[in-house]
């Protein structure tokens, strides 16, 4: 069931901006029983036109709905009412409301709203493959560091990461990534986006403005939107992340992107565009996250340098993460940090009790030293090379001999496929929905630019004979989608 959300609206507050005024405005229809678990909202473009907010408020708002768990939604079936309210919430109230209680009795024996169906994401896998790490090797090096560390270890957490692994990860970043730096300049993280929240905390302020690609990754804007409403998508072009739109922006803080793999287009960003970017940013006085996040997996050449070792500047935050590079389980990553702001990462870090296990530590520094890691790495690029080559062949299969359009088979978890120009996008999907299954469309990424219609297609996490399975699947929806109408 839809909700219109045809409610009365209450005025916003003094000082409220418009996408705190539309989250609360369904936030609290949650909380007062008005909108139950299961109940799909509308499209952000529905709701974007029918309360006069731009889609991107609407889209925001809905993120922070999501990431607070009032809401869920699969990728391409909409979002649904996720949150399950006690009936004792619903005759207390709101902090801060008065009044009885005005919820329709539920009739005896009636039951909830039926949860939303759970569909099966399509090529969706877009993570390391747990399968391929070598957890015997990992195994012995977990007894050995519990065998070896010391009380004093583990009573006393250094405020950065424990320093051996950082010396670890600086030489690896200066072989790997061309990254010259040294220990001191490395912070431990859970992930890549621990190193989002831990910038964002220390740079920014309520009147700052941060800068996000669109199409971007999806957690970009509501992990920055915690700190500054002003958080600005920017449309890439063929380059990726576009400076000439980005001069247009006054009092720029902070700067996202993607250059190694664009997320979601795969487009990597050139050795001018870096430049042009670098110079720009010591310009406008900001600072750039480099969110590296598969540059390990380059299937047809070797990788660019990171753009952290152009930085001469030193303007970038570079951010990686072995989570993706061994298993999601892990939560090691780490951010190569300016200089000056070493000593607030370390701060950020101990106060918000973010910190990562001794002894894991231990070991990922000692798989680093031994070579075991690299060896690891060259096993996977191996592997999702092949699983890249199949997809190609199925997602070919699946067009019918139309020509195959694809941008960012060349690296990375992923690819994005450009839909043959007689699909109807929307009728593919609900006949995916039909199916139970759930596509990527690459508008699902998009903030406020509209591309050609376009399906993610993860493939790092699934093995031969579930691609050949899926692939079938696209196959089938394919066949069955009518052509789109045309408008002459």
């Amino acid at each position: 069931m839809e909700s219109s959300l045809d409610l009365p609206l209450e005025s916003p507050r003094d000082g409220e901006s418009k996408q705190t005024w539309v989250y609360r405005q369904i936030q609290e229809r949650i909380l007062k029983g008005a909108l139950a678990s299961g109940v799909r909202l509308p499209s952000t473009r529905s709701l974007s036109q029918r309360w006069h907010v731009s889609r991107s408020t609407v889209e925001a708002a809905y993120d922070q709905l999501r990431g607070e768990g009032y809401t869920a939604g699969a990728v391409g079936s909409g979002t649904y009412v996720s949150a399950v309210i006690p009936d004792n919430f619903f005759h207390r109230g709101l902090p801060g409301a008065g009044g009885p209680d005005t919820r329709p009795a539920r009739p005896a024996g009636a039951s909830a709203a039926p949860p939303a169906p759970r569909l099966e994401p399509l090529f969706a896998a877009r993570t390391a493959d747990a399968s391929l790490f070598p957890m015997a090797t990992w195994r012995k090096g977990l007894m050995a560091s519990a065998q070896r560390v010391t009380p004093g270890q583990l009573a006393n957490e250094e405020s950065q990461g424990w320093l051996p692994l950082r010396e670890q990860i600086a030489h690896y970043l200066g072989a790997a990534r061309g990254i010259s730096c040294d220990a001191d300049q490395v912070v431990i993280l859970t992930g890549i986006r621990d190193g989002l929240d831990l910038s964002a905390r220390i740079l920014l302020t309520r009147q700052d403005k941060v800068l996000v690609e669109d199409p971007g990754y999806l957690n970009a804007m509501p992990l920055f939107s915690q700190f500054t409403p002003r958080v600005v998508p920017i449309a890439i072009d063929e380059h990726g992340f576009s400076v000439a739109r980005a001069r247009r922006q006054r009092g720029v803080k902070l700067v996202h992107v993607t250059p190694a793999h664009q997320s979601p287009t795969g487009v990597t960003m050139p050795v001018s565009r870096r430049l042009e970017l670098l110079a720009w940013a010591e310009q406008a006085d900001c600072w750039i996250i480099e969110d590296d996040y598969d540059s390990e997996f380059n299937y047809d050449s070797a990788p660019l340098a990171a753009l952290k070792s152009l930085d001469t500047a030193d303007r970038v935050i570079h951010c990686g993460s072995f989570n993706k590079t061994m298993f999601n389980a892990l939560r090691i990553g780490y951010a190569v940090v300016p200089k000056r702001w070493v000593a607030a990462f370390a701060r950020a870090r101990h106060t918000t009790g973010r910190s990562n296990s001794m002894i894991e530590q231990m070991t990922l520094a000692g798989f680093l030293a031994d070579g075991s890691f690299a060896r690891h790495v060259r096993k996977a690029r191996a592997v999702y090379a092949q699983r890249r080559d199949l997809v190609l062949r199925l997602l070919a299969q699946a067009a019918g001999g139309k020509a195959l359009r694809t941008s960012g088979e060349h690296a990375g978890f992923h690819l994005l496929w450009w839909l043959p120009a007689d699909v109807d996008a929307a009728a593919l999907q609900d006949a995916a929905r039909a199916r139970g299954v759930a596509l990527q469309p690459v508008s699902d990424y998009c903030r406020r630019v509209a591309l050609p219609e376009g399906l993610v297609i993860g493939y790092s996490g699934l093995d031969e004979q579930e691609l050949v399975r899926q692939g079938a699947l696209l196959r089938d929806l394919l066949a069955g989608a009518p052509a789109p109408i045309r408008k002459d």
